[in-house]
């Protein structure tokens, strides 16, 4: 299990790397720091610069080369939403950050308000998000006039260091359940492997801890928007992850009230989950909440539970106390007394700290791991060397060919494929799909087409055939010097004699 760490008291206040970003993020970010120097907080600040004015500068990743050195160097980066202009050729800054400086969990707890916030009642769970793969890995292409992809990349490291983290956190914070949100039933290799290594981690090292269980993220989605009192902690692939948290944080009551941490071993960065809101910017209508919450969990992660357990408890005085800003703010309900701005809502916080909530539940981070961390550089190694490496047997077994062809006609392509490829030793083709759809052999012409087609080559002695690369680069040069035009190859491998790749109809 992961080792967990505070910095502990210290002579030095902890350096925090700021940014005010874009739209509302100045407001809520003032209201914030504001807060946090009310509490008496032992911060340092380092504030950059990143967004609308640093892209439309010239950066294409939101951010001056410069600033990553601060970054890298402090502990924790407080960064309020930003603008990412309209366009082509703009990098999300929140994926770049992430990945660059290995943030590899997205942490977002939701907690019922209610009857003070009108939402989901009871509901008190954990969304752990893989926080650098699959589709958010950024890599897209148009291969034809018609078709465009994103790779899906998914790797077994990557899903033991979520997986381990989560469970960790379900650990070392009692919690009783880990839910594994997943599309496997689909997606048979990549959430494959994803479900896979969470079953295996489970059985081997925390079986009997708490209860594991698996769902369809599609139902699972569902029932986080009907009964998410049902779920504990949940732990999932990026994409799924990002569309959920923002589900469950909407259902206790306003997506303006989530926070959330992005775990890395050495940097780690907090926020809140709503976007910049140009639309409301210096009007005082900013709830800083989210970015409120996203500075209380940065507070545990460096080592200052009780003053994070001061601020969350006079936000929820506020709260209780029925001074509400425009996005939780409800006529008639009788709990929503005053609609306050921006400014107002922070003056009311601060004028509460010190005191705690009657009904809501009181917030004690003395004993609550909210964050886990590795303690340090040489655990951070050792637990890197608890990545399972399989030493499965690779072998080449095929390729995939994807071709442009504008004429809807598979069984013409078939010819033009078989007539360039008939002297190429070992390899066949075997399949042509569309869009993933079986066109030839035997296609069904209600099946729809574009000018994108797969062409599978596999091995004439069947389906545990090994070939060698020149046969593969034989098939790919023939194929192009019949006038066909390759777009991209895909080698297909078996792995201890098994398919590495998804079959096809019929396959």
């Amino acid at each position: 299990m992961a080792a967990f760490s505070s910095t502990g008291a210290s002579s030095e206040p902890v350096r925090v790397t700021i940014a005010r970003g874009d739209g509302i993020g100045p407001e809520i970010m003032d209201a914030t720091l504001r807060i946090l120097e009310a509490a008496k907080v032992d911060l340092a600040y380092d504030e950059i610069e990143i967004g609308e004015n640093v892209y439309l500068a010239g950066h294409s990743s939101g951010i001056k080369p410069a600033d990553w050195d601060v970054l890298r160097r402090n502990p924790a980066f407080l960064k309020a939403p930003i603008t990412t202009p309209v366009g082509k050729g703009y990098k999300s800054l929140n994926v770049s950050i992430r990945k660059t400086l290995g943030l590899y969990a997205n942490v977002r707890p939701t907690v019922s308000l209610t009857p003070f916030v009108q939402g989901k009642a009871n509901v008190d769970l954990i969304c752990v998000r893989e926080n650098e793969e699959d589709t958010y890995a950024g890599i897209e292409h148009q291969q034809t006039p018609e078709v465009v992809q994103c790779l899906k990349l998914v790797s077994r490291p990557g899903c033991e260091r979520i997986v381990r983290y989560a469970f960790d956190y379900a650990v070392a914070n009692n919690r009783k359940r880990v839910t594994a949100f997943h599309k496997a039933n689909i997606m048979k290799i990549t959430d494959g492997m994803f479900l896979d290594v969470a079953r295996e981690i489970y059985a081997a090292e925390y079986d009997g801890m708490f209860k594991f269980d698996d769902i369809i993220v599609d139902i699972g989605t569902a029932l986080l928007a009907d009964t998410p009192e049902k779920f504990d902690v949940l732990v999932m692939p990026n994409l799924y992850g990002d569309i959920a948290s923002d589900v469950i944080a909407q259902v206790v009551g306003s997506v303006g009230l989530g926070g959330s941490a992005n775990i890395g071993e050495t940097v780690s960065m907090f926020e809140a989950i709503h976007g910049s809101a140009p639309d409301i910017a210096g009007k005082k209508m900013a709830n800083p909440s989210g970015l409120l919450l996203g500075a209380v969990q940065m507070l545990q992660h460096v080592g200052h539970p009780a003053e994070a357990a001061a601020i969350q408890n006079a936000w929820l005085k506020t709260i209780e106390d029925g001074i509400h800003t425009g996005d939780i703010y409800t006529e008639g309900t009788g709990y929503s007394k005053q609609l306050a701005n921006t400014d107002e809502f922070t003056d009311a916080i601060i004028e509460r700290l010190g005191q705690v909530p009657t009904s809501l539940p009181v917030a004690d981070f003395s004993s609550k791991v909210e964050t886990p961390t590795l303690a340090g550089s040489a655990q951070a190694q050792a637990e890197r060397k608890r990545y399972h490496a399989p030493q499965a047997v690779r072998e080449l077994h095929g390729v995939d060919v994807f071709a442009f062809m504008d004429k809807r006609d598979p069984d013409a392509l078939a010819a033009a494929l078989h007539e360039a490829t008939k002297d190429v030793e070992g390899l066949e083709l075997r399949l042509i799909t569309n869009r993933g759809v079986k066109v030839w052999p035997n296609g069904l012409p209600e099946t729809f087409m574009t000018d994108h087609w797969r062409c599978r080559f596999r091995p004439t002695e069947g389906p545990e055939g090994v070939v060698d690369a020149s046969a593969v680069l034989d098939v790919i040069n023939k194929v192009s010097r019949a006038g066909i035009e390759v777009i991209k190859t895909e080698n297909l491998f078996l792995f201890d004699g098994q398919p590495g790749f998804s079959l096809g109809q019929g396959e």
